[in-house]
């Protein structure tokens, strides 16, 4: 029976915990996209993390090790991951197709009614609870906790960073219990607006506030990141709209690990005029 994963990660079928852990971290420090530019290197260290993801679980792998390549519809694992197309999430795909115990007789695509969560594919009832959940902007940014309340039940999940609107988050075990048997949550999350920044793929922008004497002559603003306060140097003549990249403070990407940027935008605050000394405000309108 062919069992490619264990290709993928470069071990024996035979390999113990440590091992699979060891060569995990080699390969993915090889072709983490930040060290690797080669183009391929992206969609090999996503085979590797999917890899990894069911071979370090003793759960999923004791599914594979019974079932094999028969999960990926008789495919390698590379050909399978190939198959999914771009912008395809392979960790999820694998929660879904490992998650709630589920066998893989038919094969990932073989023609199983509801897949590989809750039970569905294999006669049982569906146990899958869906729902939608608001995400504060911040929470999708960073990551972190976030408290939910389902059919009575309030409990705290774990937002990756970096979440988008449309995604779908798999709590394993919070959905209807059948015979001892607990389907999954499956939650649709919709990210909400935020007043300060703005979201263009992993990109940050956020609009900040220049002194107009720091404008015209230069000088440091304290800007409020989503990490921490920065000093941020402005050149003198700086203009209104201006940008200013912050490389790899921007959203993390949940498939690669590489983060965007994040683009303060100056907007240069002008003083009241009636404000103003006297000399200084008729010396301006002489001389402007």
């Amino acid at each position: 029976m062919s069992k490619s994963l264990y290709e993928t990660l470069g071990v024996s079928e035979s390999a113990s915990a440590d091992e699979i852990k060891k060569a995990y971290r080699k390969l993915a420090r090889k072709y983490h996209p930040d060290i690797n530019k080669d183009e391929s290197a992206v969609d090999k260290f996503k085979e590797i993390n999917a890899a990894y993801e069911v071979l370090s679980d003793a759960e999923k792998k004791q599914q594979y090790d019974q079932y094999g390549d028969q999960m990926f519809g008789g495919q390698n694992f590379h050909d399978f991951a190939s198959g999914q197309g771009q912008g395809v999430d392979l960790d999820e795909i694998l929660r879904q197709m490992f998650g709630g115990g589920g066998g893989a007789a038919g094969g990932f695509g073989g023609g199983a009614q509801g897949g590989f969560g809750g039970f569905g594919g294999f006669g049982g009832p569906d146990l899958d609870i869906q729902a939608r959940i608001t995400v504060p902007f911040m929470t999708s940014v960073t990551g972190g906790k976030h408290n939910i309340s389902i059919e009575g039940n309030n409990f705290d999940i774990k937002i990756p960073a970096g979440i988008k609107s449309g995604e779908t988050l798999r709590v394993r075990g919070k959905g209807k219990q059948y015979q001892g048997q607990a389907g999954d949550l499956l939650l649709k999350v919709e990210v909400a607006a935020s007043g300060e920044y703005e979201r263009k793929g992993d990109n940050l922008y956020k609009t900040f506030d220049v002194p107009l004497k720091e404008a015209l002559f230069g000088g440091k603003v304290q800007v409020q990141t989503p990490e921490k306060e920065v000093s941020l140097k402005v050149p003198k003549n700086t203009k209104n709209g201006q940008k200013f990249r912050l490389k790899g403070k921007g959203i993390p990407d949940r498939k690669t690990a590489m983060k965007g940027d994040l683009y303060l935008v100056a907007n240069v605050v002008l003083p009241d005029v009636d404000s103003l000394d006297a000399d200084l405000k008729k010396m301006l309108e002489e001389k402007l």
